[in-house]
């Protein structure tokens, strides 16, 4: 089986370093074994997604001497696969509506004490599931906006087996989703999170080997839970390095790291770029 890579950026701010290590880690990944690299564009965000950064990410691909398969498969244009996947978590009796406030949260953990971490931070208390079906009925006919979250223990449960996955830096591994108890799967203006989002756009996609940064290492453990609900195939891992700033902090958009067009228009060159990312 030919090895299928992607580049899974979302167009809600100018592509940094980070973004040309990992499209330039996979693109190498699969032109190594005779494969095929993909680009997906994540703007299932509606209201941060632009169509300049759009246009942006992909003049810096080009300029990073990178191409690709057609179509780029947009997040946006498949809200009914999202759709479809949350409809055989329901059937299986796995998902159940939220009305907490984050500040609900909060305050429960607050009340709780030694609430219980995973990789995001304090697990959700489990407040709603323990909610009736009436009671469930009545706060929805009511109008109160609510989630859709994952029954992580009843999931495990029915996958009803050990799960393993194959990670290329790290080895074989054992999947623990329970580390992120009763995760968000879709909100009322977001059809899906990106935990199911990326497990569904890699399966329709055919990925074979997913590279990201070992920061979304641990959000395997949950990927492979879902993989294995919904009947999805099992791709292989390689979460790379990080890159990072001269203070070893993570570079991010939100942070305003520096651009790729604001190198460019500074007089890099790509082979800067290659040599400041060690490619």
């Amino acid at each position: 089986m030919p090895t299928v890579t992607r580049f899974a950026p979302s167009p809600t701010g100018w592509l940094h370093l980070g973004h040309a290590y990992a499209a330039l880690f996979a693109a190498k990944q699969a032109r190594q074994n005779d494969g095929h690299f993909l680009i997906r564009l994540e703007d299932i965000d509606g209201t941060r997604s632009r169509p300049e950064y759009e246009t942006a990410l992909f003049e810096d691909l080009a300029w990073l001497g990178l191409s690709w398969e057609k179509p780029v498969r947009r997040q946006s244009d498949h809200t009914q696969d999202y759709r479809g996947a949350l409809d055989q978590l329901e059937a299986l009796g796995l998902l159940y509506p939220c009305f907490c406030t984050r500040r609900e949260i909060q305050e429960e953990i607050a009340r709780a004490g030694q609430a219980p971490h995973g990789p995001d931070g304090a697990l959700y208390p489990g407040t709603c599931r323990h909610r009736s079906i009436a009671e469930r009925k009545d706060l929805i006919a009511s109008g109160q906006a609510y989630a859709l979250r994952l029954d992580v223990g009843k999931a495990a449960a029915l996958a009803g087996r050990e799960l393993h996955w194959e990670d290329a830096a790290r080895g074989p591994q054992v999947a623990t989703p329970a580390i992120f108890g009763d995760v968000v799967l879709a909100r009322k203006d977001t059809p899906a999170s990106y935990h199911l989002a990326v497990v569904v756009d890699d399966a329709r996609q055919g990925i074979t080997l997913v590279t990201r940064g070992e920061d979304l290492f641990e959000a395997t453990h949950l990927h492979r839970l879902l993989q294995e609900l919904l009947k999805l195939p099992v791709p292989r891992w390689h979460h790379h390095r990080l890159i990072t700033d001269e203070n070893g902090k993570r570079l991010a958009k939100r942070d305003d790291a520096r651009s790729l067009r604001t190198l460019r228009d500074e007089g890099w060159s790509v082979d800067d770029v290659l040599q400041k990312l060690e490619l």
